[in-house]
């Protein structure tokens, strides 16, 4: 069939009037000749949507290479008869269906509720948008078969996605994945279900809604992981962003019942908005992101800053430092909570984790402290895989994971990132530090002082469409197949690609450099948007007093090394 027969077949299934009346002027303007509309019916025809890493993830739109109604109806339809296949009582036990504030969030969780409901597999529904982690959580403390997050995390605003975890609370990895992909696509080769209405199936018990109790257990036990009771937290004055996502009212209910008495959010950025009118980029690592939170924490004389991406599975710290504020990396907070956490552990065998994009650092902290350490690839599903199969092999305890682009999980509470939880722990931590006079600068620098100064830096070469993914699917060739030996001048001492795994590590698109000295490079394609990501680090020892200077050098090191393997890249 042709581009425009494929288009024509889709508008007469579609569900929705608002992508109807989009594809069917893209149409009409592709039939006349529009060489933009046929480019773009090109674009949106080419290939479904792909279900993989978190799910689906991709732009609004009509079309399968776009977020829709009628590409969540056969996603939903698909999930539901491989759960049904796979998972004895699967109908019974149900699926926790979740959802940001994002464009059509709701409305994706409905139409996943209705064809869950109307397969007869019980749909636990959200009541309104919550954070990501609730829903990870609510799997679990249900005893449900899997849960769905209708959420595009820190994506721009044009862009929705629908996040799968299974009934383990852990986000799918195979077989899953692969095998509700299948399921999926033959619910689309099918006629599209047309799936009750919701008060029928609420009438029915087939959709049960989730309230502010389920809410509030959730925090209830957020509450729980509070290691240090003691430490004083009156008075510590804290500045917060939800950055217009859902971040909010969790995390100030769970600061306010911890004791935290001066926090002081944002205004314009603390209610929801799908259009997040603030920020160019709803993601705390991007530049400017921060700006406004910033300024508030100058107002209020902050000790302490964090931000939430939109649906407050992430976490950014900002902490004071001169007359003003630095923001800590994702390593910095996830050496910092990890050393905090595994200093205040009783006795016993425990274990953190992180990916192999994330510092080395994690790994000295581990080794001086004699706790069991895993890396996984990059992504939250395999931390919480990992955690999961630790604690049955050795029945030990998960202290916390982390990976670099902000997301932390501590403890075996929530089996994948949560900027919740992570957001109480790290204020705890502050208020700790306090009570015994000393900074969070200060204690990072401690432990730069223990296990080495770790320098590291991400670059992203962003690549859009079909045109870009193949551009980085040929530059990922070219790197295979004449790999580097030496890269600004520090020659390859190992040249591992992960594209048929290698040890531990499941196979992926990833080619990890090591170099003399200590230096490593790792280069791999995002799993969920079209970049390409390379990651740089040096490790540099200091001494007592020799920090600025050890930073210094670091540094140097480190935009050495990125400017060189930046220039193999073009």
């Amino acid at each position: 069939m042709s581009t425009l027969d494929l288009a024509r077949t889709w508008l007469a299934a579609d569900p929705d009037p608002t992508t109807r009346a989009e594809l069917d002027a893209l149409v009409a303007r592709a039939a006349a000749g529009d060489a933009a509309a046929i480019a773009d019916l090109d674009e949106r025809f080419a290939a479904r949507l792909a279900f993989g890493t978190a799910g689906l993830r991709g732009v609004l739109g009509a079309g399968p290479g776009r977020m829709n109604r009628k590409v969540v109806i056969e996603t939903s339809t698909g999930l539901g008869a491989y759960l049904v296949a796979h998972v004895p009582g699967a109908a019974a036990q149900g699926v926790v269906i979740g959802y940001d504030a994002r464009h059509n969030s709701r409305v994706f969780a409905e139409d996943t509720a209705r064809v869950l409901g109307g397969m007869g597999i019980r749909a636990y529904l959200a009541h309104v948008p919550w954070p990501t982690p609730t829903t990870a959580w609510a799997v679990t403390s249900l005893g449900a078969a899997a849960g769905v997050m209708v959420t595009a995390s820190h994506n721009p605003p044009e862009y929705n996605g629908y996040k799968v975890y299974w009934g383990n609370g852990a986000q799918i990895i195979p077989p899953h994945d692969d095998g509700i992909a299948r399921a999926i696509d033959r619910a689309a080769t099918g006629p599209l279900a047309h799936p009750p209405p919701l008060d029928e199936l609420r009438a029915g018990g087939h959709v049960i809604e989730l309230g502010d109790a389920t809410m509030q257990a959730y925090l209830d036990q957020v509450a729980g992981l509070l290691v240090a009771r003691d430490a004083p937290r009156a008075g510590l004055v804290i500045a917060y962003t939800p950055l217009h996502g859902v971040g909010a009212d969790a995390v100030e209910r769970a600061l306010a019942a911890a004791g935290f008495d001066q926090v002081h959010t944002e205004p314009s950025q603390r209610e929801p908005d799908a259009a997040f009118p603030t920020v160019a980029f709803p993601n705390p690592e991007e530049k400017g992101a921060m700006d406004r939170v910033l300024a508030l924490a100058t107002r209020v004389k902050a000790d302490l800053i964090l931000a939430n991406d939109p649906d407050a599975d992430r976490l950014a710290v900002a902490i004071p430092d001169g007359d003003g504020y630095r923001q800590l990396t994702g390593d910095q907070v996830g050496a910092l909570l990890a050393d905090y956490l595994v200093g205040h552990m009783p006795p016993g065998k425990h274990m953190v984790a992180t990916t192999i994009v994330s510092s080395q650092l994690l790994r000295y902290l581990a080794l001086a402290t004699g706790c069991d350490y895993r890396e996984t690839l990059t992504g939250f599903k395999w931390i919480g895989n990992a955690a999961l199969a630790w604690e049955r092999e050795t029945g030990g305890h998960f202290v916390m994971g982390y990976e670099e682009a902000l997301g932390y999980s501590v403890g075996p509470m929530v089996r994948d990132k949560d900027g919740v939880s992570a957001a109480l722990l790290f204020a705890e931590l502050a208020a700790w530090n306090r009570a015994q006079g000393r900074s969070l600068a200060a204690h990072l620098d401690d432990v730069y002082r223990r296990v080495g100064l770790f320098v590291t830096e991400q670059v992203s070469m962003t690549a859009p469409g079909q045109a870009g993914l193949a551009t980085i699917r040929n530059l990922m060739a070219r790197l295979r197949a004449t790999p580097p030996t030496a890269i600004g001048g520090h020659a390859v001492t190992e040249a591992i690609d992960l594209v048929r795994g290698h040890g531990d590590l499941p196979a992926s698109d990833v080619l990890i450099y090591r170099l003399e000295g200590g230096h490593r490079v790792i280069v791999r394609p995002s799993g969920t948007e079209p970049k390409l990501k390379s990651y740089y680090e040096v490790r540099v020892t200091v001494g007592d007093d020799a920090i600025a200077l050890a930073r210094t050098r670091g540094l140097a090191e480190l935009a050495a090394l990125r400017d060189a393997h930046q220039a193999l890249l073009r």
